[in-house]
């Protein structure tokens, strides 16, 4: 007797405009994740004097980029819980009206602390777009056409992250340094329309009692850890006082978070998931991967600008063949899934990955560009197939229902990964320059030899205002930053390795073709 085929749980009347829905939310998280690249390319016009710039100084642009990171990561997981229960229709709405209310008056600040407060606004709008953006897409896609949505999300992710350094450049060019941000407020309005027009709204249909104790725990605990991070990046070290109690008062809260869920009998998250070492293993692939790439991004701008001589504009461009990667194989990743299984195309992925890392080692001043070019791409491909395979474990992993709550989990800790590779490899860029350009300095005047020492832009800065007698400064300090910049790529080797290792020991292999064409109705009908 054959069992009955399931009935399509997706309305009709949804499922046929889920192409359109998935556009629209396309939309919402590129201007998101766009505005996390976007402000790199435009920290100099900014640091410039009015009416130019606002005269910030290097502190005031560092907490400009940290105030989104840190309001955003502490923020996710409490914004996918707050949209499992609400409706994730109307948190993304009202997400996506703040971070346009925060980008117009970013654009219009009149002083650093203006822009750091209006930045932190932004972050607090993304935070609710983020997870919403993958619940929605996981309740108007079928199971069976989720990997292939999430291919085509994650593709949109990269993109963003590309586009964004030559989107500002490009800005820069031709208007004020607030376009960057006033760029988002025409790009808003237009999606407010179409999601109002077009995205249904779903819910946990047994969201249960809040859980206001965890929820603050786990912000609490997530902004102590990352502000720890990225302060330990700025001093360019970790044994800092302040950064060592920082971090342990961030994990002992979140040490509080998991327990207090543990003993609780409505938490906010259900910590059993992660004895699931799938689960445990695609969440340490996401964070690995971005540990890696945001601190290889971090070195990468000064590699270009500094030491290769091209402008912030040229400088995005040269992330096109990253942004191509991943548009071509994000989609496609799937393929690859079904033929060769979760474990061997992250892993391949992961390997690829710290190919790229270790190739910057070989870098020089002279190398060809169109070897940097080729590794992007690379690069990009590597991280197409290490995305779309966990993001669709991840997801699939847990309830249907809880779909906000694994998506904002899964963002966590690409935040946080990112976040702590920018202050770890960071930290190990500056600390190896120091060292190396210290030596060169004995001409300068000893107020100046600590602020010359702290970075490459920083010395070349000194060195132009000495004149002639300053150009013999460059030589050294390219060398410095060539050596640091080789050492910190194969920090992120390593860890790219440890991430090959995890998936490698725990996410699924390529199930028998039997198996599958038997489990896939049943999971189906179990949701």
């Amino acid at each position: 007797m054959t069992s009955p085929v399931p009935a399509p749980r997706i309305p009709e009347a949804v499922h046929r405009r889920r192409w359109a829905i998935l556009g629209v939310l396309m939309l919402s998280l590129l201007i998101v994740v766009l505005d996390n690249s976007i402000l790199n390319v435009a920290i100099k016009t900014i640091a410039t004097p009015a009416p130019t710039g606002l005269g910030a100084t290097q502190s005031e642009i560092e907490w400009a980029i940290n105030a989104y990171t840190l309001v955003f990561a502490g923020l996710l997981f409490t914004a996918g819980l707050v949209g499992d229960r609400l409706g994730r229709k109307k948190v993304l709405l009202g997400g996506i009206a703040v971070f346009g209310i925060g980008s117009a008056l970013a654009a219009e600040s009149g002083s650093p602390g203006q822009l750091i407060a209006y930045r932190a606004l932004m972050a607090v709008g993304a935070a609710f777009v983020m997870p919403a953006t993958l619940a929605v897409l996981m309740n108007v896609f079928e199971r069976e056409e989720q990997p292939k949505a999430i291919g085509i999300w994650a593709g949109g992710v990269g993109l963003a992250i590309a586009i964004g350094p030559i989107t500002g450049g490009a800005l820069l060019d031709h208007f004020w340094w607030g376009s960057v941000f006033f760029v988002n407020v025409p790009i808003v309005v237009v999606a407010l329309v179409l999601m109002a027009w077009l995205v249904p709204d779903s819910r946990d249909p047994r969201p249960g009692r809040l859980d206001p104790v965890g929820v603050v725990l786990s912000v609490v605990g997530l902004v102590l850890l990352v502000y720890g991070i990225i302060k330990g990046g700025e001093l360019a070290d970790f044994t800092d006082a302040k950064v060592l109690g920082t971090i342990a008062a961030g994990l002992a809260v979140l040490t509080a978070f998991v327990v207090f869920e543990k003993r609780s009998d409505h938490p906010s998250l259900d910590v059993t998931y992660f004895r699931n070492k799938v689960f445990s293993a695609a969440m340490s692939a996401i964070a690995l991967v971005f540990f890696a790439l945001m601190g290889v991004t971090f070195f990468g701008v000064f590699y270009t600008q500094s030491v290769r001589g091209y402008s912030p504009l040229e400088s995005g461009l040269l992330l096109l063949p990253l942004a191509a990667a991943q548009l071509i194989f994000a989609p496609r990743a799937r393929l690859l899934v079904d033929r060769f299984g979760n474990k061997a195309t992250t892993t391949g992925g992961l390997l690829l990955i710290a190919v790229t890392l270790a190739a910057f080692a070989g870098f020089e001043a002279d190398t060809p560009i169109w070897l940097l070019e080729v590794v992007f791409f690379l690069m990009g491909t590597g991280m197409a197939h290490i995305m779309t395979p966990t993001s669709v474990v991840i997801m699939q992993a847990l309830p249907r229902e809880k779909a906000g709550s694994a998506s904002a989990l899964s963002n966590t800790f690409r935040q946080v990964g990112g976040a702590l590779g920018i202050a770890v490899l960071g930290s190990v860029l500056a600390t190896s320059y120091r060292n190396g350009i210290e030596g060169k300095l004995g001409m300068l005047p000893p107020a100046l030899r600590d602020t010359a020492g702290e970075s490459i832009e920083a010395t070349l800065g000194v060195a132009g205002k000495l004149g002639p007698q300053g150009r013999a400064l460059v030589g050294p300090a390219n060398d410095a930053f060539l050596h640091a910049m080789h050492v910190t790529a194969l920090c992120g080797t390593g860890v790219a390795l440890v991430g090959a290792v995890v998936v490698a020991l725990f996410l699924p292999g390529r199930p028998p073709a039997g198996e599958r064409g038997e489990k896939e109705p049943e999971l189906v009908a179990a949701d």
